[in-house]
């Protein structure tokens, strides 16, 4: 990114309140901490916190230059351009440096796996030239612009993630996206307490494809049947993956250790099949639908199967999700980034492969489920009381249905109110040569209780 102010005003309908013009800006951030350099701040409103009372900070941490909704802002010199709303003219800068790309767009979205079917993704597209896209967990309409501002303008293809938690959000995100390839993971409950049901996740998930025309392609995944009932109602071309037999592209023999390996199948176009090998570096039998995911998008846009999955068994993993790591001999699996129940399945099935001595799940509470969440939470206890895992620390207020099946199996459980007691218990519990899993989301501070761990004399010592 290389913009003057007054090319940004341009851009924004914005006018400058002061400051000179032809300061040249490289990077544009909404995070008033987050500074690379030559920084535009942008003080977006959300419902509780106004980052326009965060210009200062920003400006301390080095930005050059601030947008702004108010006229009587300053920033001792540096230019303010003054707009009318300040998560639109973002949004601008974003679809004016989209239209710059020539390069083509690949679009990642779904209820669960996203993020690691977009590194996937990026990995087996990488055998047929060079990639960029999106980066940590910029994938919402405010996160979208950010990443389209600063993208690899050389690179040939571009994969962008897609991420929401309301209706209507899905129409301006592809809008930004301008996708010519659209990945759709799964349709899960993901968001559920805003989007009414799966019917109206499905429906707005969809929303990625409107920009397709008969030169795109969907790449769906064939065994959810709310994505199947597409089949022949899109103008693009519609590839299917996933495990059933009927599926373009499926997978065969699959094998889990501490890897996964299977073989994939595609189904070419005078109706012969086509295997080779798959080996995946990361752990967990539902990285096979990712997988696939990310070969669907390779399928589409002609590059070799084989080499793309030669490049895809490359990747080692994305922070906090699943990501193996050790605290002297604590073994631990983070997946601690966001949870929902397939997710929280998915996990306990790693953490029940895993090899150890003693199997503990640190399990906190998923959110964003609706009316549904006791239920949810319940149907996950009952999945974990199945589990080969020894104990089980939970943390938060919706676990406690999860706790009910765990309990009534004869399960070690130990409920907490806070992290910091989560964090004593495991200390007291967890011995080297152990295997512990972090699951639940966000917002309940299991990064917190991983810090501490990190320094915790019982492990390192």
């Amino acid at each position: 990114m290389e913009l003057t102010i007054r090319r940004i005003c341009e851009l924004t309908d914005g006018t400058l309140l002061e400051g000179d013009p032809d300061v040249i800006i490289r990077h544009v951030t909404y995070d008033s901490r987050d500074m690379q350099g030559d920084d535009l701040f942008v003080p977006l409103r959300g419902a509780r916190v106004d980052a326009h009372n965060f210009i200062g900070n920003a400006c301390e941490n080095g930005a050059v230059a601030t947008l702004s909704e108010r006229e009587d802002l300053r920033a001792g010199g540096r230019p303010v351009i003054h707009v009318t709303d300040s998560l639109t003219a973002l949004q601008q800068l974003g679809r004016y440096y989209r239209s710059l790309y020539r390069g083509r767009v690949v679009a990642v979205t779904g209820s669960v796996g996203k993020t690691t079917t977009r590194e996937l993704t990026k990995a087996a597209l990488s055998a047929g030239g060079s990639v960029a896209g999106s980066t940590k967990n910029l994938n919402s309409v405010i996160g979208m612009p950010v990443v389209l501002c600063h993208m690899d303008q050389t690179a040939d293809r571009a994969v962008l993630e897609a991420g929401i938690s309301e209706p209507d959000e899905m129409i301006p995100l592809a809008d930004m996206i301008r996708p010519v390839t659209a990945i759709v993971t799964n349709i899960g409950v993901a968001h559920i307490e805003y989007l009414g049901s799966r019917e109206g996740i499905c429906r707005e998930k969809m929303h990625i494809t409107d920009g397709l025309g008969t030169d795109g392609c969907a790449v769906l995944n064939g065994d959810e049947p709310l994505l199947r009932a597409y089949e022949g109602k899109l103008p693009c071309r519609v590839l299917y993956f996933g495990l059933g037999h009927d599926n373009d592209l499926y997978a065969e023999d699959i094998r889990e250790s501490d890897t996964v390996s299977f073989t994939a199948v595609e189904r070419l176009s005078d109706g012969s099949l086509h295997r080779f090998p798959v080996t995946l570096l990361i752990p967990g039998v539902h990285n096979v639908m990712n997988a696939l995911a990310a070969l669907g998008a390779a399928k589409a846009e002609g590059i070799d199967l084989e080499a793309a999955a030669e490049a895809m068994g490359r990747y080692g993993g994305f922070s906090r999700r699943l990501e193996r790591l050790s605290i002297g001999g604590l073994k631990l699996i983070d997946d601690s980034y966001n949870a929902s129940p397939p997710s929280m399945k998915a996990a306990l099935g790693v953490l029940e492969k895993a090899s150890g001595r003693k199997k503990i799940a640190v399990l906190a509470d998923m959110l964003e489920l609706g009316p549904d969440e006791r239920q949810l939470h319940r149907e996950v206890g009952e999945f974990a009381a199945h589990c080969d895992i020894d104990s089980f620390i939970t943390l938060g207020r919706l676990v406690s249905f999860l706790e009910e099946p765990l309990r009534a199996a004869g399960k070690p459980v130990f409920h907490a109110d806070d992290w910091e007691t989560a964090e004593a218990e495991v200390v007291r519990q967890a011995e080297a040569g152990d295997v512990l899993l972090l699951k639940g989301s966000n917002i309940m501070n299991l990064d917190k209780l991983l810090e501490k761990l990190k320094n915790e004399k019982k492990f390192i010592d």
